[in-house]
């Protein structure tokens, strides 16, 4: 019979330990984090990098991922877009009453499988139940901390003839919830595209490359990074249609809904600026991790239409690329 999340295992007495040393310190433990004080004493040499986010998804498990997955995917990757090699995690779940436990512990082995690929560490964290009804399941906050390896990567940054590149396909994560959520059947292998970018990003600094933006094009998509972006930098930027890779599966949805790719969520696709006699070796480093093989040159920065995004088609015809309006998906990361 499976085992559920009771209220009693919020309540700080022998089953929230039973909890958190059966699930949380078993797959999470080392050498901070087993000390079990209030707080974690923590040793960083330079200059930090700080984030914080939390994550609601549904469903909770699909087809790349998991909600645990992207909640550690998705810190490194805010913490590597400010040049930071990421360190130190902390997470607070909350759980509703109900919760099965062998859930709750495959969304924790997730989280140790995605750490481990960064090297950092959870070093604090936080464990509520809510009475059923009160929640969605599972919801995970994460901060995270992370030592600059790399300074001055902001949205500021910006000018004429710098050179804009994404890290894979995009919309593939968007595209993937709809369909789990949809039920549909779509042929191909439709999956999110949810990793931590640390290798790839971390071989650019250590190489040389210094991106002038990097950025995880996660709700709102490619379109709100590069408006973000030109609004910040108070710079054009114009990209080629047919330079920004879209899955058939992807394409197909889109037509269906009426989505527009470009606005659908990433999480594990990078959108970065380079100066222009950096974007080839940028583009030779990327490509020579699997989960960058597709990155590519879209577009370049502009002294001209200010503030805005211009997509150019194959046809030769351009539109402006607006920034995405209202909530396409909710409950998506």
């Amino acid at each position: 019979m499976s085992r559920k999340i009771l209220l009693s295992h919020g309540g700080g007495g022998e089953e929230m330990q039973s909890l958190i040393s059966g699930i949380f310190f078993k797959h999470f433990g080392n050498e901070i984090l087993d000390r079990m004080e209030d707080s974690a004493a923590l040793h960083v040499k330079n200059k930090i990098a700080f984030t914080t986010d939390s994550f609601t998804v549904t469903p909770i498990f699909f087809n790349g991922g998991d909600i645990g997955k992207i909640a550690v995917a998705g810190t490194i990757n805010d913490l590597l877009s400010a040049g930071a090699k990421p360190l130190y995690m902390s997470c607070g779940f909350i759980i509703e009453e109900g919760f099965l436990y062998e859930d709750l512990e495959r969304i924790v082995i997730s989280m140790k499988n995605e750490l481990s690929k960064s090297g950092a560490k959870i070093v604090a964290g936080d464990t509520k139940v809510v009475p059923k009804g009160k929640a969605d399941g599972i919801f995970i906050n994460t901060s995270g901390i992370g030592e600059i390896v790399c300074e001055d990567i902001s949205s500021h940054n910006l000018n004429e003839g710098d050179t804009i590149i994404v890290s894979n396909e995009v919309g593939n994560h968007g595209a993937c919830i709809l369909a789990n959520r949809e039920e549909l059947r779509v042929e191909g292998d439709l999956k999110s595209d949810c990793a931590s970018l640390f290798e790839p990003i971390l071989a650019l600094f250590a190489r040389g490359i210094k991106p002038k933006a990097i950025r995880d094009a996660t709700r709102g998509g490619l379109s709100a990074v590069l408006n973000e972006w030109a609004l910040a930098s108070n710079v054009g930027i114009e990209i080629n249609e047919s330079d920004i890779l879209i899955s058939n599966e992807v394409r197909g949805l889109c037509e269906i809904f009426g989505f527009e790719p470009y606005e659908l969520a990433n999480e594990g696709t990078m959108a970065l600026c380079v100066r222009k006699e950096d974007a080839q070796e940028s583009l030779k480093i990327l490509r020579e991790f699997d989960l960058c093989k597709k990155a590519g040159i879209i577009g370049t920065v502009l002294n001209s239409y200010n503030q805005h995004v211009i997509l150019k088609s194959p046809w030769g015809t351009s539109r402006f690329l607006e920034p995405p309006k209202g909530e396409l998906l909710p409950r998506i990361c």
